[in-house]
């Protein structure tokens, strides 16, 4: 079957959310805009996720896997996701399903004008710390980067493959997509979707890898704008 979009999902010790993930998914590709298909990062987790993954690619179509060595962390996941990404479009989800796949159907319109159609969890369903925290990242980073995104953490995306695969690789690289498609002069956009409590597993981020993090991320970010190479060719010869 050929596929249009790749939807990654990081995996890190999300052994109770795993089964649910192909349920949803596969209920999912019955509905899909696009043909769709899964690729799991497993992050280096220590439980029996890895088990579940290649289970779970064996049985059901549309799903695939990769695994790394050791745990490298979400964006080396999201990075290493986007690098093995053959469709033209390459889609981003939380293994928490904290979002449901079946609003990539609401962003897939918007990517024939836009480079990066993000997700708006306009309704959070975090506790009061989760969301008071988010916020002020969210804060801290829109005024170093002008993005003009609220919510760029929202773990539901939509990009151009060409555009993804050019993104170079740092930690905290999750919180700076829109961001980091900006700098290549690519449109993007964010639109109202979904947002679920957590059912199963534990959140990964606590209250100060939410605000440190970002923080320290920005920094990184401007030395990264500044130094940013990006180039378009208007002529060359023929092969």
């Amino acid at each position: 079957m050929s596929y249009t979009l790749t939807v990654v999902v990081p995996v890190y010790n999300e052994e109770d959310n795993l089964l649910r993930v192909e349920q949803v998914f596969n209920d999912y590709f019955k509905i899909a805009a696009v043909p769709t298909q899964v690729l799991f990062v497993n992050d280096g987790s220590k439980d029996k996720s890895q088990e579940l993954i290649e289970i779970i690619c064996a049985r059901s179509k549309g799903f695939e896997f990769i695994s790394f060595a050791k745990n490298c962390g979400l964006s080396a996941a999201i990075k290493a996701g986007f690098d093995y990404t053959k469709t033209s479009l390459v889609g981003y989800i939380d293994s928490d399903l904290q979002t449901t796949p079946e609003d990539f159907n609401v962003l897939y319109p918007y990517i024939k004008d836009y480079d990066l159609v993000t997700g708006h969890r306009a309704d959070r369903k975090d506790s009061f710390v989760k969301n008071m925290s988010s916020t002020i990242a969210n804060k801290i980073r829109r005024a170093f980067t002008n993005d003009g995104m609220d919510d760029t953490g929202c773990p539901l995306k939509i990009i151009k493959t060409d555009y993804a695969q050019r993104i170079p690789m740092f930690r905290g690289l999750h919180r700076f997509l829109p961001a980091m498609i900006m700098l290549q002069n690519g449109k993007t956009v964010q639109v109202p979707i979904r947002h679920f409590p957590r059912i199963a597993g534990t959140a990964k981020f606590g209250l100060w890898n939410r605000l440190l993090g970002p923080l320290m991320d920005c920094f990184a970010y401007l030395w990264m704008k500044n130094k940013y190479i990006n180039y378009e060719v208007a002529k060359k010869s023929d092969a």
